[in-house]
């Protein structure tokens, strides 16, 4: 089992700590996070002890299969969120126990968005305002935002998926199944971890501050985007296989006028050969020696009449060229690799309301470089 612990003081970057039950004197707040293996059951209990959290609940963490939501035990608050993996997708739990001084973050995975939190808290001072109900809620940020790689995939998938079904491609089906597995496993996260974000924004218990309501809002309003956009998706992949079944149905129609050229102008044709072919001596032409010769050119006409007759209706034009499918199966796997850029990106967006909009000279000239002039200021980063 793996333990660490950060102390947060006012105005101050978090500083790696020892493990304890409350932090010193001089630090505002803690963040204990835990990662254990199935066989340390009993040492996170004997861990987990002292800071008199609901057994049942921390039981639950030690399972790692609930889905998100939050309770509310009066002395600490059981937070439960889901996250997207870095490496496939699929969503791991993450178990919060909020008290008034102590974050405690409990996970059996590696979750990206708790190492790029952590990471960034020790470096940042505005990202330690607050209490440690503000960091969860910034967690929840990162966590939730990150759901939205897979709906940025799927805007980019969409239209070939759309190029497929008017081709009426057989790999249309495996695509658009392996895409709405991939949709299935993050909709199955967010609509539960909305409902746990919206009791945590109305939260009238002690340990949740004003703030903390404030940004469980911010986070909130993601995951209803979040959850919007899954229902979209799956809304388009319905309408992305009904307009596959009418390609389909189209084809078929295609192959159907192609069988009934084909009937239509060998019918007269075998009745002709079949009516000549009778052995009977007494047949029209039998005894000309320019008999075949009518018959042949009878036929011919007949052929070509009836083939320009196909052609005014609109039955036979020249076939166009078509592309070859070029994706088998990928789903929205990308959306799971990015996992560096819409992390920076959550952090600016949660910490917007009270980071500094100015920079100082130096990180100005640090900016630009030696041979560049000054960025200009708020100007230039509002630009």
């Amino acid at each position: 089992m793996e333990i660490r612990a950060l102390d947060c003081v006012a105005k101050e970057p978090a500083k790696a700590a020892e493990v304890g039950i409350d932090p010193p004197d001089d630090a505002t707040w803690r963040w204990i996070d835990i990662r254990f293996e199935p066989g340390d059951a009993a040492e996170l209990m004997a861990f987990a002890a002292p800071f008199e959290l609901d057994i049942l609940a921390l039981r639950h963490a030690m399972h790692d299969g609930d889905l998100p939501k939050t309770e509310d035990f009066g002395a600490s608050l059981l937070v439960i969120l889901h996250g997207l993996a870095e490496d496939k997708i699929a969503t791991y739990e993450v178990d919060c126990f909020l008290t008034e001084k102590v974050l405690i973050t409990v996970r059996r995975k590696h979750s990206p968005a708790v190492e790029a939190l952590w990471r960034e808290v020790q470096e940042r001072v505005e990202l330690t305002t607050g209490g440690p109900d503000e960091v969860l809620a910034r967690l929840a940020d990162v966590l939730t935002r990150r759901l939205i790689a897979v709906l940025d995939v799927f805007d980019d998938r969409i239209e070939h998926l759309i190029q497929l079904a008017l081709r009426a491609d057989g790999e249309l089906i495996r695509e658009v199944t392996t895409v709405r597995r991939d949709l299935a496993v993050i909709r199955r996260a967010i609509q539960p971890q909305r409902e746990a974000l919206d009791l945590l924004r109305v939260s009238t218990s002690q340990l949740v501050t004003r703030g903390g309501r404030r940004r469980y809002a911010d986070v909130f309003d993601v995951a209803t985007r979040v959850s919007s956009g899954i229902d979209a998706a799956r809304t388009a992949l319905t309408e992305t296989l009904e307009a596959y079944r009418g390609a389909e149905a189209k084809q078929a129609t295609e192959v159907s006028k192609v069988l009934t050229v084909y009937a239509a102008i060998m019918l007269p044709l075998s009745l002709i050969v079949g009516f000549f072919g009778m052995n009977f001596q007494n047949l029209p032409g039998t005894t000309d020696d320019n008999g075949w010769w009518i018959v042949t050119i009878a036929m011919v006409l007949l052929a070509t009449i009836s083939l320009g007759m196909f052609v005014s209706l609109g039955w036979i034009r020249r076939p166009s060229g078509r592309e070859a499918g070029a994706l088998v199966g990928r789903g929205l796997i990308e959306g799971a690799r990015a996992p560096i850029e819409l992390v920076n990106a959550a952090f600016e967006i949660s910490t917007s309301p009270i980071r500094s909009s100015g920079k100082t000279e130096e990180e100005n000239e640090n900016a630009n470089g030696d041979d560049g002039p000054p960025s200009g200021g708020a100007d230039a980063d509002r630009s």
